[in-house]
């Protein structure tokens, strides 16, 4: 089977059109009230791996749903107008949905340059799974 465009070039088309915050960057948002962090891997990724501390589940596969304020599964949290930070295990989940809610016009968001499996690499703080869903 041959395709018109592959998840590499997918991947590349998105970075080429969204803002990637780096770890140095990132760090230091974790305790800015007007960013969210926005973990958007499998609910078993978070319960073997952990999450970013603060972070906020929204499942890739339920996303552009959750953030819709047409969508019966809206979720308040993302139309508080705060900056987004969305990252994924590698990244590569994220730059697709990042430039996803951009294309839906969501203002401020960005993801984590390296994914989650970054962010643990350099060592900084990880926390357990939330028990219940958010």
């Amino acid at each position: 089977m041959s395709l018109i465009l592959g998840y590499e070039d997918l991947i590349a088309n998105a970075m080429a059109q969204i803002e990637t915050v780096p770890l140095d960057q990132a760090k230091t948002l974790l305790d800015d009230e007007n960013t969210v962090f926005v973990d958007i891997r499998d609910v078993r990724e978070l319960e073997r791996e952990g999450m970013i501390p603060g972070a906020f589940h929204a499942p890739r596969g339920m996303l552009e749903f959750w953030v819709d304020p047409k969508s019966p599964y809206f979720k308040p949290i993302f139309g508080e107008g705060k900056r987004l930070v969305l990252y994924c295990a590698s990244a590569w989940r994220s730059s697709l949905a990042t430039e996803t809610l951009q294309k839906m016009g969501v203002p401020h968001v960005c993801h984590l340059e390296g994914g989650f499996s970054a962010w643990k690499k350099a060592g900084l703080e990880v926390a357990e799974k939330h028990s219940k869903p958010q």
